[in-house]
């Protein structure tokens, strides 16, 4: 062979600019589900579960069982996971737009950061709770939270759920199988169809046959990651992508095809295991009571979670009957959801992206059925704060894997900064803050190693609603391998130890064999959250507008024009007495946000139908 050719191929070989290119950045592929508890294959959370796609996922990467969320409800869990800072780093403990915080607007988001260095960023469906469009390269579609069930112009639960569980609304007291129901009616004969959308837009879900049938969103949204994710694998280029995939369900409404409800006959459904009376040791309502307590004489209160399980339970003749339709419901969401995951890594696997395609699959939060008679998130226990996750990092993850090492979504932030290599600072400016979390790196090359730099226990907030949050005064949570310690804003405590009592069922926070773990967590989150001397970080507040007086006084009381403020909180209340929470017959601002927020702030939807219709399914994803 020839020399001169030999020593070309020898420093070619050598050359940094040959390094360069032989590690070419990984792409990334974030997929995140609505409300997803422990109900996934490998999570232990229900026996029946099926979730095959993410089961396969876990066989190529590393599954965390013990993987928490920041704040267990939406809007500032998707927040705090995206900016990669704590809500009592930002103030966002709340539903006020993520961008209105002078930290977080301050500080670049996950998918900016990739945009800058270099990366095609693009999203669909529901990731950041308030959508920036402008933080993205490309977006497909908006949240939408559907499908809904209507009669005339009315948005009303599924028609199969009954009183007085339908009355909570068409997003949190509606689950059931998506059927044709154009030919039911409600009591006044008016017929039954369905209508999905967004934040503003919507459009009627055209449901003829099961095998004929409009998209729902979830179907929309991973169609089109798989459309772009082949164009991708068709044409490689030289630039990386980082892809956002948010799926709505599990999340309220549960309506999903019917065929995920046949997987689970409800005859066959099996309970958790609840402890009876596992509330009264508990101290969550002694600082939530956002709906009052209708038991005659009773100066209890009830928070969200509290409600459903109540009126859910009152809707059927059996308690068991209620949480296995309920549950049922669930079980076919996670199921709709898994298979469309399983499009998605279909692509990924079968194509030129498998060794080169970082999979995250995780959730915002989890979801209480029914333990400590509550059915919902928004709680400091196990069954709101756990999550999946699993990460699938070729040539890094070793597969298979299991960590039952306490992390959280804060870290997933910094995890993809190392794996794909970004550079530059995450913070815009001064009034901006570093990456709480840690890289997840370690613990993907070995699952047991001792040596990751995180912290022993995740710390959890709680979202309240409040016109202004002081970090000091929230409430907390810290989950370490074997404890669970609690500290609410009254002082109240809760001590669980995991390791013997995983359920979290016996709080022993006046046992005395255990006041030296209870010292040490108490001291933990002294020193992990901001104390009163400390200055709290610039957060909107909220700012009612006042009524304009358009007219004379008529009786004494302005007559107000119809475009203001209070008109529209009049006619909120007029179909929303709830929302008077003290009872005083007067809607106050804070209850109407309140009320409004309650439900995990969903936005109001335009009723009004278009005239454009999505289209129909194609043979190859008509239902069996």
């Amino acid at each position: 062979m020839n020399t001169k050719f030999l020593l070309l191929c020898l420093a070619l070989t050598c050359h940094p600019l040959n390094d360069a290119l032989a590690v070419q950045q990984p792409n990334v592929i974030l997929i995140i589900c609505d409300d997803l508890n422990d109900y996934v294959e490998g999570f232990g959370g229900h026996p029946q579960t099926q979730t095959p796609n993410i089961a396969r996922l876990s066989q190529t990467g590393v599954t965390f069982t013990q993987a928490h969320c920041n704040i267990p409800i939406c809007g500032p869990s998707r927040a705090s996971l995206f900016t990669g800072i704590y809500p009592h780093h930002s103030s966002c403990f709340g539903f006020t737009k993520w961008n209105e915080y002078e930290v977080l607007k301050n500080s670049r988001t996950l998918m900016d950061h990739f945009r800058a260095n270099g990366y095609l960023t693009l999203g669909t469906g529901k990731l950041m709770h308030h959508l920036v469009p402008k933080e993205w390269n490309q977006y497909g579609n908006s949240a939408d939270y559907g499908p809904f069930a209507l009669t005339g112009s009315d948005r009303v639960a599924h028609p199969d759920v009954p009183a007085p569980y339908r009355e909570i609304g068409t997003v949190d007291g509606s689950f059931g199988p998506l059927v044709d129901i154009s030919g039911r009616t409600n009591k006044d004969g008016v017929p039954f169809s369905w209508l999905t959308g967004g934040w503003g837009k919507t459009r009627p879900l055209n449901i003829t046959t099961q095998e004929n049938r409009d998209q729902t969103a979830d179907e929309l949204n991973a169609q089109w990651a798989v459309d772009r994710l082949k164009e991708f694998a068709d044409k490689p280029g030289d630039q990386p992508f980082f892809m956002g995939v948010g799926f709505i369900r599990p999340h309220t409404p549960l309506v999903v095809p019917k065929r995920f409800f046949d997987k689970f006959p409800l005859d066959t459904i099996e309970l958790p295991e609840i402890k009876k009376g596992d509330v009264d040791d508990t101290f969550a309502l002694s600082i939530r009571g956002n709906v009052a307590s209708k038991e005659p004489n009773s100066t209890r209160t009830m928070d969200m979670g509290s409600r459903l399980y109540k009126d859910l339970v009152a809707s059927y003749e059996t308690r068991e009957e209620a949480l296995k339709r309920f549950i049922q419901a669930y079980l076919a969401s996670v199921a709709s959801v898994d298979e469309l995951i399983g499009n998605i890594m279909d692509v990924v696997e079968q194509t030129s992206l498998a060794d080169n395609t970082i999979v995250i699959v995780t959730s915002d939060h989890g979801w209480g059925m029914g333990e400590k008679d509550y059915l919902y998130k928004n709680s400091l226990w196990q069954e709101s704060t756990r999550i999946p996750l699993v990460i699938r990092a070729p040539g890094i993850s070793l597969p298979g894997s299991v960590s039952e090492h306490p992390v959280s979504l804060i870290d997933i932030y910094p995890t993809l900064v190392e794996l794909c290599g970004l550079t530059g600072e995450t913070m815009k400016n001064t009034k901006g803050r570093p990456l709480d979390g840690f890289s997840l790196k370690p613990i993907l090359e070995n699952a047991k190693t001792k040596s990751w730099k995180g912290p022993e226990s995740v710390l959890t907030a709680l979202y309240k609603w409040r016109t202004k949050y002081n970090p000091a005064k929230e409430n907390y949570s810290l989950r370490s391998n074997d404890y669970r310690y609690i500290r609410y804003e009254n002082g109240k405590e809760e001590l669980y130890q995991t390791i013997s009592d995983p359920h979290e069922w016996n709080n022993l926070v006046t046992d005395p064999s255990h006041a030296g773990p209870l010292a040490a967590l108490r001291g933990e989150l002294i020193k992990r959250i901001p104390t009163e001397k400390d200055s709290i970080p610039k957060q909107p507040v909220f700012k009612p507008k006042k009524p304009i007086q358009s007219k004379p006084p008529v009786n004494g009381k302005p007559e107000t024009d119809k475009k203001t403020a209070e008109y529209w909180k009049a006619e909120y209340f007029k179909k929303h007495p709830d929302a008077d929470t003290n009872g005083d017959g007067v809607l106050s601002w804070p209850e109407r946000k309140a009320h409004k927020t309650d439900a995990d702030s969903k936005p109001a939807l335009d009723v009004q139908r278009p005239k454009t219709t999505n289209k129909k399914l194609d043979s190859a994803q008509q239902e069996k």
